[in-house]
């Protein structure tokens, strides 16, 4: 079972980081990175989403001739997922989708966690358009860049935590982790939230895993 975990954005840390996360969370399939070194260094709000989906079309060719069984879009956006979707030889989810499939299957609603809020308003649209409005008690933004909580430390974890116990607060059963480079630090912010986190990245390798 090969899976095929592409970064919209051009951070190779970034694709590091999911990789190792999707590698541990699914050990019995073989998952490749890949990174779109024709995107933007971080992906936040619709105007960089836009500028990364010509790159990652064009990755799907190879894809193919890699004869990968399963495509994961690795940003929480869900960059460019219904075109893809439709040109790809093979399923594709999105780390965004597969972690609001889960969360809603938590007992209580779901609440998400992102990074600046440029990024809200592409994730509540994909909220309404995965149908799960009546189960989401709100996005929120942290007010941590893309980089930074890649980069980790701190002061970031910190940020990331005071969001979640806000989401919390306001009604959320499962807090969803809503930026790929926060898929290094869910063990972290669930020990010092006691909070039921849920990390796109490590659901949509198991989803991906069950499709392929």
């Amino acid at each position: 079972m090969r899976l095929l975990f592409i970064n919209p954005n051009s951070t190779e840390a970034m694709t590091d980081s999911v990789v190792s996360v999707a590698r541990q969370a699914v050990p019995q399939a073989e998952v490749l990175g890949w990174t779109n070194h024709d995107g933007p260094a971080a992906i936040q709000g619709a105007e960089d989403g836009e500028m990364a989906v010509d790159g990652l079309l064009s990755l799907l060719p190879k894809a193919k001739s890699a004869r990968t069984d399963a495509i994961v879009i690795a940003c929480f956006d869900d960059t460019g997922l219904d075109l893809i979707r439709a040109a790809a030889h093979c399923p594709v989810i999105g780390i965004g989708q597969a972690a609001m499939t889960v969360a809603a299957l938590h007992q209580g609603p779901f609440g998400i966690v992102t990074t600046l809020d440029v990024s809200v308003p592409v994730i509540t649209a994909n909220v309404a358009s995965y149908g799960y409005q009546a189960v989401c008690t709100g996005v929120l933004a942290s007010g941590v860049p893309v980089l930074e909580v890649e980069a980790g430390g701190a002061s970031v974890e910190t940020q990331l935590v005071a969001t979640i116990l806000r989401s919390r607060d306001a009604g959320a059963h499962a807090i969803i982790l809503g930026c790929a480079g926060m898929c290094r630090m869910s063990a972290a912010l669930t020990a010092r939230t006691g909070a039921v986190l849920v990390d796109g990245v490590q659901t949509s390798a198991h989803l991906a895993s069950a499709l392929a």
